[in-house]
């Protein structure tokens, strides 16, 4: 069977699941998380073969880094996806109730996008992700991880698709693998059958998308991070989140990049970052090289996402210099300040504009679990239907359901009836 029969039967699946129950969506989940619990030692194998070859390969620390399945992150696929079973259904829900007419009543609620294409490089923990949050909102998906997570992504995929076979026939040809390089482009062509493109990788990878398929595309490229610390703060408490936020696990998209310094607080703070951060390298400007032995920032570093432990610092003037400069330089993905004052929060908050903004907390909180959406799909960064952690809200649209009982326009047009227009 070739990719485009193989698509188009995926297409074909995906009107089914539109009418799955809740409670057989719930089962297959449980199902899922129960056969990567039995199968551990088998993902682990499978994953080490992965970890082997990217040696081999001498692939970047942040690759490798994402690439490994320990029994911990193993347990934590296997619990996303129990606790997307215990959430409310995303299907369904009504967000317009209206009263047209005496006896002509119309709904909008919540269904399925369709068929969603997922691109990601590395982590095969995303897969889990990806296909847990597509069966729980009735979707169908085409999963394309990279090379580099071959072995594991394959285990991972044949686990989930035959626990939610086994569940029940309506999910035959509801996920699906592809592994070359070759079915991207191929994908990129069949908007006939395929109602959205998820790219979650690199900033080459979601331009390429974007560029080439007339699919819609959801997803961000770079996640250029930054905290500002303003002229009245907590010291001990900033430094400490800004440890965190660049060190708790610097080589995903949600990790600070750059930090801002209001130049009344530099010589408190900047002196100490050193000490609070000894395996990070350090670039700053001028003023921050004369505070402290650093190699000097380059223009291109503010428009770096490093993925590693590298953070650029640079003073600014104040508030409207930090939030001018993160909304030049950063990637709309998520940004935070570190104050005291409310008021320069909330002007930081409404004018920075990033799908998430934060006020003295890490931006590692910028997370579908973390946010209880279960797991993501994504990070949107965009402003179309879905922005931020994209859940499962995120992966549903709306339908409009007009229930009449032989309601004609014409007499509306001619004036001989009025609409109600009543909401119900």
């Amino acid at each position: 069977m070739t990719l485009t029969e193989k698509t188009s039967k995926l297409k074909e699946s995906s009107y089914r699941l539109a009418s799955v129950s809740n409670e057989l969506r719930n089962e297959a989940l449980l199902k899922a998380a129960a056969s990567l619990r039995s199968q551990a030692d088998l993902i682990i194998s499978e994953n080490k073969k992965d970890l082997e070859n990217a040696e081999k390969q001498d692939l970047a620390y942040a690759l490798v880094k994402r690439l490994a399945i320990t029994g911990a992150k193993l347990e934590q696929m296997a619990l996303g996806l129990e606790s997307l079973a215990v959430l409310p259904d995303p299907l369904g829900q009504s967000s317009l109730h209206r009263e047209l007419d005496e006896g002509l009543v119309l709904n909008r609620k919540s269904v399925p996008i369709g068929l969603i294409g997922v691109i990601f490089e590395s982590r095969p923990d995303a897969l889990v992700q990806i296909a847990g949050l597509c069966m729980k909102s009735g979707n169908s998906v085409i999963l394309k991880g990279g090379s580099e997570a071959l072995n594991s992504n394959r285990i991972l995929s044949e686990l989930i698709i035959s626990a939610a076979e086994s569940t029940d026939e309506v999910f035959k040809d509801t996920i699906m693998l592809v592994e070359s390089r070759e079915d991207i482009s191929k994908l990129l062509e069949m908007d006939q059958y395929i109602d959205l493109m998820i790219p979650r990788g690199s900033n080459a990878l979601v331009r390429y998308i974007m560029d080439n398929t007339k699919i819609p595309v959801m997803g961000h490229s770079d996640g250029i991070c930054h905290m500002f610390v303003d002229e009245n703060f907590d010291l001990e408490q900033s430094l400490e989140l800004i440890r965190d936020a660049k060190c708790q696990y610097p080589a995903v998209c949600n990790a600070i990049e750059t930090l801002l310094v209001h130049e009344k607080s530099a010589d408190k703070l900047i002196p100490r970052l050193p000490e609070m951060m000894p395996d990070v390298k350090l670039l700053g400007d001028e003023t921050v090289c004369s505070l402290i032995s650093v190699e000097a920032a380059t223009d291109e570093d503010w428009d770096t996402e490093y993925n590693d432990l590298t953070l650029s610092v640079k003073v600014v003037g104040g508030l409207e210099e930090a939030i001018d400069f993160i909304n030049l330089h950063g990637s709309h993905h998520t940004d935070c300040i570190l104050t005291s004052d409310e008021a320069n929060a909330s002007v930081f908050m409404a004018r920075v504009d990033s799908s998430s903004v934060m006020k003295n907390c890490s931006t590692r909180f910028a997370d579908g679990f973390r946010y209880g959406f279960g797991a993501e799909v994504g990070i949107a960064t965009g402003k179309i239907h879905s922005r931020g952690p994209v859940g499962l809200e995120g992966l549903t649209i709306y339908k409009y359901f007009l229930e009449g009982s032989g309601h004609k326009v014409q007499p509306y047009a001619d004036g001989e009836k009025d609409f109600t227009h009543k909401d119900l």
